[in-house]
């Protein structure tokens, strides 16, 4: 696609949403995102999101796509939701590492006064934090591990703020096949300033039904399971306040708010 048309402001009638569809599972879609969904004239996204929303497409246009092809994908997006209702699938939540950003960033470029709403959606951190228990309760950060658009100095710069400053890290996109030493690294880094005993929590496929498979494990041990850590992995590191609690193969990772600080329970 070479540019985009803009269509006047007397003929404009169309809504672009660009919706986070969470980790997999139709039954974790925000009411909001399956109504934009089933009313909308276009639904277009990579066709491994098209696939887990599959049951809610029935009369839409559909347009698949495929990594890689993201800023296609995005111009193709605003260009039809000019005039008609235009829903782009994005896993997660479209804010986190997702499609909000850069659809806004074509609108913006080419001068198109598209009508865009964001819905959120569940996140893989929320997810997984949710098998996982309570992990989550405090403070955190979240690091994409990919460094496909983010230099992989800029990550190890954020890796080492985020361990020494004590903040519970979620790692995202640690391997793919042609990165496949960054999750190695990555914990390499963390364990220099933190204590190996912190617990650690591997959520694969959160949420999505009997594909799910958790692993509970510590910061100094975490290695051993770097053959089993793939892309849809998510995993949450956290510190020594955290603790894990539960019979085996039943764990659950809790991390103290400070409640215990200031009541008696």
């Amino acid at each position: 696609m070479e540019g985009l048309q803009l269509q006047s402001q007397t003929d404009k009638k169309g809504k672009l949403y660009v919706i986070g569809i969470g980790p997999g599972s139709v039954e974790q879609l925000t009411i909001a995102s399956r109504d934009a969904i089933l009313n909308s004239d276009y639904v277009i996204g990579n066709g491994t999101y098209l696939d887990q929303v599959k049951e809610l497409l029935n009369n839409q246009e559909i347009i698949r796509s495929h990594m890689g092809k993201e800023v296609d994908r995005a111009k193709k997006a605003v260009e039809l939701a000019e005039d008609n209702v235009v829903s782009m699938v994005s896993g997660g939540d479209a804010n986190v590492y997702g499609m909000a950003g850069l659809v806004l960033e074509v609108a913006e470029n080419h001068e198109l006064d598209v009508d865009i709403e964001v819905l959120p959606g569940v996140t893989a951190i929320t997810a997984g934090a949710s098998v996982l228990g309570a992990p989550i309760v405090n403070d955190f950060a979240v690091v994409s591990l990919s460094d496909l658009l983010t230099p992989w100095e800029r990550i190890e710069k954020r890796l080492r703020a985020a361990s020494e400053a004590d903040f519970i890290i979620s790692l995202y996109n640690p391997k793919s096949r042609q990165r496949n030493s960054n999750f190695r690294r990555a914990i390499e880094i963390i364990q220099k300033t933190r204590d190996g005993s912190s617990p650690v929590g591997l959520v694969k496929n959160a949420l999505r039904g009997d594909s799910q498979e958790m692993k509970v494990t510590t910061l100094g041990k975490v290695l051993d399971f770097d053959d089993w850590v793939d892309m849809r992995t998510m995993i949450l590191i956290t510190t020594p306040e955290s603790r894990i609690w539960g019979k085996s193969g039943m764990e659950k990772i809790i991390t103290p708010r400070g409640y215990q600080r200031k009541y008696d329970y």
